[in-house]
């Protein structure tokens, strides 16, 4: 198994304090990390093994055990066994193969180290490789895509169904009515690709919605401005106005001011996610003033301004 120096790893040297090693690690995670370096597999290969080498110097007990026995610090406990098995067995006289004081020809091994070879050729004789076979090779999730989806208001009124292509792969999504401008849903498994066998990354996908109505929309709620004559304002009357899914008549009350807002209940946008729930509709009537008056009309006004002075 090829030798990784951690240290060199996170540009280190061996009396890296724990401040170093965090230090190290954030600005080396950032300028590797896969979001930044996409379809780069070396830069994911090196992502990969600044995390490795982070997690086993930052924690104490790893980077000691690192430090005495190098690639194969997972392997030290059984180590420490052997080595006192094997010193017991030079005590009682006792060994393996018909020799003394050693494991099947391992005399070179004395209790202060190796007299002709290292830690990982006496682990990988004695236990058939297990050194390199026992590794633990660290599972890395894929990285999460980002997409937008470019929507009209009238498009999410109701829900339906799109057909997407990411990285080459088609997703039928079924899209909930009621969804706002700007959310963000997550579409699981529809990422990158994991590494050595992690699982893949999501989908993030950014609803962008295009007002293509005459309506305001704040949340479940629509709202809209509606011009009322005059006279109707005055006496009173019927009005027929839009709605998002047709036309319905209003009663207007007599001296309906300027600015006045009536709800309509129930005839807002959908709530999402709850099938068959409606926000409300609210409709604000502006007067409007009537134009081009003939000799006629301007003096019914007088007479009716007179009378309203008078009286």
């Amino acid at each position: 198994m090829e030798f990784i120096d951690y240290y060199k790893v996170l540009e280190l040297d061996k009396n890296a304090t724990k401040s170093d090693i965090k230090k190290a690690y954030r600005k080396l995670a950032r300028k590797y990390h896969p979001d930044l370096n996409p379809n780069d597999t070396a830069a994911q290969k090196k992502f990969q093994q600044i995390n490795e080498a982070h997690e086993v110097l930052i924690d104490p007990e790893k980077r000691k055990k690192y430090d005495q026995y190098g690639k194969d610090w997972q392997h030290a406990e059984e180590f420490e066994k052997a080595k006192a098995q094997q010193q017991y067995q030079r005590q009682s006289g006792s060994g393996f193969g018909g020799r003394t004081g050693g494991f099947g020809g391992a005399e070179s091994f004395s209790s202060g180290g190796f007299e002709g070879g290292d830690f990982s050729d006496f682990f990988e004789s004695m236990f058939g490789g297990a050194a390199g076979g026992r590794h633990r090779t660290t599972r890395f999730r894929g990285q999460d895509y980002n997409a937008e989806l470019q929507l009209n208001l009238t498009d999410v009124y109701r829900t339906h169904k799109q057909t997407l292509t990411v990285n080459g792969k088609n997703i039928r999504l079924t899209i909930p009515a009621g969804v706002e401008n700007g959310q963000t849903i997550r579409i699981k498994g529809y990422g990158g690709e994991g590494m050595n066998g992690g699982p893949n990354g999501d989908l993030l996908l950014t609803f962008a919605i295009n007002n293509n109505s005459r309506f305001k929309r704040e949340g479940q709620h629509l709202y809209k401005d509606v011009e009322l004559d005059i006279f109707t304002a005055i006496l009173g009357g019927e009005l027929m106005v839009d709605t998002f899914d047709g036309k319905v008549k209003l009663t207007v009350k007599p001296e309906t001011q300027n600015g006045t807002t009536v709800k309509l209940k129930g005839k807002g946008f959908p709530v999402y996610k709850k099938d068959g729930k409606f926000g409300d509709l609210f409709i604000t009537y502006t007067l409007k003033i009537p134009t081009h008056l003939n000799a006629r009309e301007k003096e019914l006004l007088q007479e009716l301004k007179k009378l309203r002075k008078n009286g």
